[in-house]
């Protein structure tokens, strides 16, 4: 009955009826270009252009290469397969959408120049990291903010039960996956209370990260009982390239004055009530004061990306007179990336701090799998002096990443960066704290996903009390850590070594 089941699912079906089309897809052109030759040389013609093409394009080199590579091993699909699948043109209404509400935002832009300026006197590497994600990302710097750090999964659970009780305004909660459960129940509990009395909670979720974890029409069963619900990207039978953006943020904002975000999603695992992979260790941060602000708009912003219906827009303007206000701890940048505007505002950040280190750089992820630019970043750095270390984890949640991952320790190891595995289970924290100056707490992997395909967010620390708890709490990780040495690396067998060769290839599609 339970083998039926499966069989049954959402996913299965919907994943099926993909497939179908694809191989159907892919049936009629073989058939097309093996009856008529002329066909044949017009589709093999056509792929040689779309690998011209790509070679033109401003992609990440890694990315563009093994598209090529896929193009040329079947000529005769590849390029309509890319056209398809791998080209990164968004449709065009979607582009307007983009377009819209990124001109809207710009509207409710607000920036205390004091803080920039201030950190400018302070440290001028810092301001330039600041000022980017500002100019770019629209996300400004903030003074008159509080941080609590929580270095596990149970300290963020309790306190976001406390803070979600005192709620008197409104709620805004998206995550990538919610499941039913010790975690969300007596969170759903709250909520309702809380619509009851008059609070209005805005509710996301990610429709491929839920798949399998909640019910069909979860959000139809939400609805009902007075939440206002958006489904980010529902997962459809039929081919659509955006299916291959997710949204991975974690965000609570409540009342404009306090917000949590980390890498806690809403399920049983992420507070060890339920094991999967060992001791599951995950950390988050929760803001109060203006920064929240930060948090709020990015929200705000997916909300109104999502709505297929305007009257169920939110009005930036309408929240912006809730913004909290705290004791000043230093400068704090929450800020969010998405993949839709073809600028790698994570990977970016992630750069200008590691390009910046002079003492140490510190890393936990839990998938390690990067392009050619952030290997000689981390390689570089240990070159020239500085600490570098990673932690990823000692039981890994997919073996097949956890392979990709392993492959590149031996070039890191090589150029003197320090990696170690956590050995009581799975690290799924996602923290970067570098030279006691700056820190990064919130959901971005060291990957291809994080940085190219996934709506992200994070909050960004300068000289804040926060960076010395999220610097011990690695210190803390590293105690329960393996090291892994270079020779130990070096005793891979060889048909391992092929394995990861060939995930290599395909590394920026996994």
């Amino acid at each position: 009955m339970k083998i039926i089941q499966r069989l049954f699912t959402r996913l299965v079906t919907i994943s099926i009826a993909i497939l179908l089309q694809i191989l159907f897809f892919l049936f009629i052109i073989v058939y097309i270009g093996r009856m008529f030759p002329f066909f044949y040389i017009c589709f093999v013609g056509f792929s040689i252009l779309i690998v011209i093409w790509i070679g033109m394009k401003n992609d990440n080199p890694a990315y563009k290469l093994t598209w090529v590579t896929l193009i040329l091993m079947v000529p005769l699909v590849g390029g309509v397969v890319y056209l398809l699948w791998g080209n990164k043109r968004l449709p065009r209404k979607t582009r307007r959408d983009l377009e819209h509400f990124t001109a809207t935002s710009l509207e409710y832009k607000v920036q205390d120049r004091t803080a920039l300026e201030s950190l400018e006197k302070a440290d001028k590497d810092l301001a330039v990291t600041a000022r980017y994600l500002d100019d770019i990302a629209g996300f400004p710097l903030w003074m008159g903010t509080e941080a609590e750090y929580f270095s596990t999964g149970e300290k963020m659970f309790t306190r976001l039960k406390e803070e979600l009780a005192k709620a008197k305004s409104y709620i805004f909660m998206e995550y990538f996956i919610v499941e039913e459960g010790h975690m969300w129940d007596p969170i759903l509990a709250l909520l309702r209370k809380k619509i009851a009395s008059g609070v209005e909670v805005y509710f996301m979720y990610d429709d491929i990260g839920c798949i399998n974890t909640l019910p069909k029409n979860y959000d139809r069963k939400l609805a009902s009982e007075g939440f206002r619900v958006q489904v980010v990207n529902p997962f459809r039978p039929r081919l659509n390239p955006a299916m291959n953006y997710r949204d991975h943020r974690k965000i609570t904002v409540i009342d404009g004055k306090v917000a949590f975000c980390g890498g806690l999603n809403l399920a049983d695992e992420y507070i060890n009530e339920r094991e999967r992979f060992g001791h599951w260790k995950d950390t988050a941060v929760m803001i109060e004061g203006q920064a929240v602000w930060n948090l709020t708009q990015a929200f705000i912003r997916m909300w109104n990306f999502t709505c297929s219906n305007q009257k169920d827009y939110l009005d930036e303007g309408a929240y912006r007179h809730t913004i909290g206000d705290a004791r000043n701890d230093g400068y704090v940048q929450p800020f969010s990336d998405t993949p839709l505007d073809f600028e790698n505002v994570s990977e970016n950040f992630f750069l200008n701090v590691i390009n910046h280190a002079t003492d140490y750089i510190y890393i936990t992820t839990p998938y390690l799998v990067i392009d050619h630019e952030m290997q000689t970043a981390l390689c570089l750095a240990a070159k020239n002096g500085v600490d570098v270390h990673l932690i990823t984890p000692g039981i890994p949640d997919k073996k097949t990443i956890f392979k990709l991952t392993r492959s590149y320790y031996l070039p890191l190891l090589e150029a003197g960066v320090k990696i170690s595995e956590y050995t009581p289970g799975f690290i799924h924290a996602k923290n970067l704290v570098v030279d006691d100056n700056v820190a990064l707490v919130g959901t971005i992997n060291m990957d291809y996903r994080s940085f190219y395909f996934h709506y992200e967010c994070g909050v960004a620390f300068y000289r804040c009390g926060v960076i010395r708890a999220v610097k011990e709490d690695f210190h803390h990780t590293l105690r329960h850590s393996r090291e892994i040495t270079y020779a130990a690396a070096k005793k891979v067998p060889l048909y391992e070594r092929v394995i990861r060769s060939i995930l290599r290839l395909f590394a920026p599609l996994l």
